[in-house]
Parts: C-alpha cells; sequence; structure tokens
C-alpha cells in the first residue's frame, strides 16, 4: 500500500522553483528590450509600438509565454511571501496566510488568462 502525502508543499515548491526559474531566465532580456534598448536607441520605439504589440498578442504561442511567464512569477512571488510573513511571526496563522498568498496567485493567474485569452 502506497503512503499517502498529507501536505501539499512539494506542488507549492514545485510551482516556486518553475517560476524563480523562468523569470530569473526571461524577465532580464525583458528590461533589457523594453527598458535599456529604447532608452539607449538600440532598439526603435515603433518596433515595439502599441498597434504591432496589439498584433503581436493575436498569436496564441505568445500568449501561452505571456501566461506562463506571469503566472508562474506569481506564484514564486507567493510562496516566497508566505515564508518571510512565517518568518516575522505569523506562524499561528499559518493556514491563513497560506491561503491569501496561494489565492491572490490563483486569482491573478485566472484574471491573466481571461485578458490573454479572452479579452485580446
Amino acid at each position: 500500500m502506497a503512503a499517502r502525502l498529507k501536505t501539499t508543499d512539494p506542488f507549492w515548491w514545485a510551482l516556486f522553483s518553475a517560476g524563480g526559474t523562468l523569470a530569473a531566465f526571461l524577465l532580464p532580456a525583458h528590461i533589457l528590450i523594453t527598458g535599456v534598448g529604447i532608452s539607449f536607441g538600440w532598439i526603435q520605439p515603433e518596433v515595439i509600438g502599441y498597434q504591432r504589440l496589439l498584433t503581436w498578442l493575436e498569436h496564441p504561442l505568445l500568449k501561452i509565454y505571456l501566461l506562463l511567464l506571469i503566472s508562474l512569477s506569481l506564484f514564486h512571488w507567493a510562496h516566497r511571501f508566505r515564508y518571510v510573513l512565517i518568518d516575522m511571526g505569523l506562524r499561528s496563522i499559518k493556514a491563513p496566510v497560506a491561503v491569501l498568498c496561494y489565492g491572490t496567485a490563483i486569482a491573478a493567474t485566472v484574471a491573466t488568462l481571461v485578458l490573454l485569452f479572452f479579452c485580446l
């Protein structure tokens, strides 16, 4: 008989790990392109103008990419913030803190999903 898992911690740790890894690899590229590249004149502002970005957002692979980048980064934040709050002395309300943190990440992920796939 297999032993039953009594906690969901491995699931949240996996989302934390995936979010941290994805953010570490991809967010610097986004910052370099949108923040530094345009400011230094390496990229013309028209290249990532509003109308062009709306056209790019019609492609389903870009929507999936943005959904993964945003949602996994949110779960990374939620897990990290949960343990910061617990370390700050909120150990007695550990379950409500987890529900608040992960619930916020889930709600924001659903909102991102709706905005990307149903509003654009």
